[in-house]
């Protein structure tokens, strides 16, 4: 144990002698933090943007029915239409393939008539099916596609049993405005978890987690140049040739790159609940145990990263790798949910992913201790995987 410690206190000793870019490493996922917050109305944004889908609209149908569907997608607090008298059905699928549009709705010839008739009305969408933007479109346009045939069809009773007293037109739009003012009201309020959670705090809540897992990952730069350093320079070989057993030599590396990385997380952690009031402490000890995990996965694959590197040109390129896949497919650029279902499955390989999951499901999405308790396993097991690949590694090498 006392020898396990002697390696570590060498190499902190080390890493403090390169305390600049220690700094760096605190400094700039504090700064894009900062940046992103700005960018995406998270700090000092006037909270008066629209959150709307952007949805494209082109009615071909000459029916009054069809313009009562334009009136509910207008009013709709889920979509917001895109409208132009010089848009047409191509131009529709070329904005939504670009990224202009999340979807674009068409009405065709005939829609208001088979709706009218209580036949197949049929509405033609243009969307990416994949994507999560979809199934929040979909739904609201299967709730007002369905209030419309509610209102056809309520009319058509009210005709044949009022004996054409009540025109038909008159019973279907006095239907459709009672949607508006529903027998039964739903009053909604927030979470006591989330009260304090306002949409600025939210999107920092965001992108603070993914700023810090990135610019961690991009730590394991400093501490694997001290593996590859030790083997320019022919101290790790005099090690191996020693009674301190392998395990030994790596736990003591391990224990130094973890407590750099820890340090790390706990320094951006309190700087983010105490100065940009993201609510890490609402359950102080969950948030602890996913940034220990996480440390414990991310200074694992340091180890395995200062295992592998023969120089330091290897060590760079190891590090930075690993920063810009790990964190684009964990979430850490750009949240998961934003993504389609199979990106997510795909995302949670990375860790970043598990890691994100943690943070947010208690400083964003209001969760107990339990829903870190998987992200937390999960990260244990990348810790345990990356370590064992390294003793693994250096077994191999050695014996060459």
């Amino acid at each position: 144990m006392i020898r396990i410690l002697d390696i570590t206190k060498k190499d902190l000793i080390q890493l403090m002698r390169d305390f600049k870019t220690f700094l760096f490493l605190l400094i700039m996922p504090i700064l894009f933090t900062v940046l992103f917050g700005y960018a995406f109305g998270g700090i000092g944004g006037s909270g008066e943007s629209d959150s709307r889908l952007p949805v494209g609209f082109l009615n071909q149908d000459d029916r009054w029915v069809s313009d009562s569907l334009h009136d509910l997608l207008a009013d709709s607090e889920t979509i917001r239409l895109h409208e132009s008298e010089i848009i047409s059905a191509s131009l529709l699928d070329e904005m939504v393939a670009e990224g202009e549009l999340a979807a674009a709705v068409i009405i065709p010839p005939g829609y208001g008539k088979a709706t009218l008739s209580d036949k197949n009305a049929r509405l033609i969408v243009i969307a990416d099916t994949n994507t999560s933007a979809w199934i929040t479109i979909e739904a609201e346009l299967l709730s007002l596609v369905g209030r419309l045939d509610g209102a056809a069809r309520t009319a058509t009773i009210m005709d044949e049993f009022a004996g054409k007293r009540i025109p038909f037109r008159y019973g279907f739009e006095q239907t459709l405005k009672a949607w508006d003012d529903p027998p039964t009201t739903i009053i909604e309020t927030t979470s006591s978890a989330l009260k304090e959670t306002d949409e600025g705090i939210a999107s920092l809540a965001h992108t603070a987690p993914g700023m810090m897992l990135q610019f961690a990952i991009a730590g394991l730069l400093t501490a694997a140049q001290i593996i590859v350093s030790e083997r320019k320079t022919r101290t790790l070989q005099r090690l191996l040739t020693t009674s301190v057993r392998r395990i030994h030599i790596l736990l003591g590396h391990y224990l130094a790159i973890f407590s750099l990385i820890f340090t790390q997380f706990m320094t951006l952690i309190l700087f983010g609940q105490f100065f940009l009031n993201i609510n890490y402490f609402r359950v102080a000890e969950a948030t602890f145990l996913v940034a220990f995990c996480a440390a414990a996965a991310i200074s694992a694959m340091g180890l395995l990263i200062g295992i592998l590197a023969q120089n330091e040109e290897q060590a760079i390129a190891f590090s930075l790798i690993p920063m810009f896949v790990l964190s684009a497919m964990g979430g850490a650029w750009v949240p998961l949910e934003f993504t389609g279902e199979t990106f997510q499955i795909i995302g949670h390989i990375s860790p970043v992913a598990w890691a994100m999951d943690g943070f947010k499901n208690i400083s964003v999405r209001g969760f107990g201790f339990s829903s870190v308790i998987i992200p937390s396993l999960a990260l244990a097991a990348y810790a345990a995987f990356f370590f064992g690949l390294s003793l693994w590694r250096l077994n191999v090498a050695e014996e060459k």
